[in-house]
This record gives structure tokens, sequence and C-alpha cells, in this order.
């Protein structure tokens, strides 16, 4: 029973590899349920881990590890191929060929936060409560929210975003940035259903309701800013009322 869990975080890092094999040879949509299927299971190994009381440090570094791959690489990977195709293929022929190259690299800086934003995790005990910096399962949603919500509706800001070199990138390297930031961002783990102490955690499912009404599957983009602007409004709330 004490091997369920990291049993759980090995199917974690399966989807993952699957989503970059996948990601690779350009079928983004399936890359991004399958770093949804990693989602759900980065969900259940900590579940059942706390369920069995099956802790071990092994599991904790194959839970980063894993986490890395699903929620850094792959989502790097699904930039780049959106980067790829912004950029003239035929340009990496030419003269300007070595800037196209370099800016195709730029997704990298993506896996490397997200590896030591888990380092720090893995060391900061305090952040069992809280987050300090972007969570990389944050930020895998961050991209395949861009994808799903571009393969369930069409909208002209998500054509923009993923037909703008420019945008792609500064996306890219804003969400490495906040995973090392020292940004506080509350935990979506709920202990109780009392509003007190999950202020933050209602605003945010409120919020997330009431863009789907208005924007439908295009809202989905909106995840992770409403996270971060909600937390930021817990954060303030309870400084304000301490």
């Amino acid at each position: 029973m004490k091997h369920i869990p990291n049993l759980i975080t090995s199917l974690n890092l399966v989807s993952g590899f699957i989503a970059v094999i996948f990601a690779a040879r350009g079928d983004i949509i399936s890359a991004s349920w399958l770093i949804v299927a990693a989602m759900i299971f980065d969900f259940l190994d900590g579940f059942s881990a706390r369920l069995l009381k099956a802790y071990s440090d092994i599991g904790k570094e194959l839970d980063s590890l894993a986490d890395v791959v699903s929620f850094g690489v792959a989502p790097a990977i699904i930039v780049f191929h959106l980067l790829s195709n912004t950029l003239a293929p035929e340009s990496l022929l030419m003269k300007e060929g070595i800037g196209v190259s370099f800016l195709l690299l730029i997704p990298a800086i993506m896996p490397v936060c997200a590896a030591l934003r888990l380092a720090k995790f893995n060391l900061d005990s305090s952040q069992s409560v809280i987050f300090k910096g972007l969570p990389t399962p944050a930020n895998a949603i961050a991209i395949i929210s861009l994808i799903l919500a571009m393969n369930f509706s069409s909208s002209k800001i998500l054509d923009l975003i993923v037909n703008s070199p420019l945008i792609l990138l500064t996306y890219t390297i804003i969400l490495s940035l906040l995973m090392v930031s020292k940004i506080k961002l509350f935990s979506l783990k709920i202990k109780s259903l009392e509003f007190r102490g999950n202020e933050g955690r209602y605003l945010l499912s409120c919020l997330i309701v009431l863009a789907f009404i208005t924007s439908g599957p295009a809202s989905l983009l909106l995840i992770i800013p409403l996270y971060i602007i909600s937390s930021l409004i817990h954060f303030s709330m309870k400084n304000n009322l301490g």
C-alpha cells in the first residue's frame, strides 16, 4: 500500500513524457489533455499519500521530478511549437536564421525555472500552506488553457496571442519568472468549507464562474490571472485584518 502514491506519481511522469512526444510532433491539443491527466495524477498522489499516510523522501523527490517534465518541459515544447509556426521556417535558412533560432530557445527558460521552483519548494516547509511563486501546475495551466480555449472557441484575442511571437515570448518569460518569484499565492487545498480563511478561494471560484458565463471557453485563459488577482486580494485582506 505504501508504494501506491509513488505509482500514481509515476503515472504523472508517464503522462508528461507522452505529452512531450505529442507536442514535439505538433499535436498540441493531445499534449494539452495529457498534461491535464498529469495534473489529475499529481493531485491523486498527494491525496493517496495523506489517506494512506505513506509519506517518504523518495516520493517527495519523485513528485518534483515528474512535475518538471509534465509542468515544465511539456508546456515549454508546446510554446516552442507555437513559436516555430509564427516565425517563418524558411528564415532559418537565411542570415537572420541565427536570431530566429535564438528566439526558439527562449522557451527553455520555462523548465529551468520550473526545476528551480520545485527545488525551493522542497526546501521550504512554509509552503505547505501558501505558495511563494507560481506553482508549476499553474504554469502548465496557463499554457494549455490557451490551447484548449483556441480549440473550443474562436476569439480574435486568442488568434492574436498565438500568432504573435512577441506576445508568446513575453508570456513565456513572465510565467517563468513568476515561478521563481516570491509572490504569495494561496494553496487550493481546502481544509474546511468555512468562509473565514477561504476568502481568496471563494473569490476565485466566483470569478471563474462569472468569466465562463460571460466569455465561455475563451475564459480558460483567465484562470491563472484570476488566481493571482484573488491571491493578492486574499493576502491583502489578511494583512489588513491582522
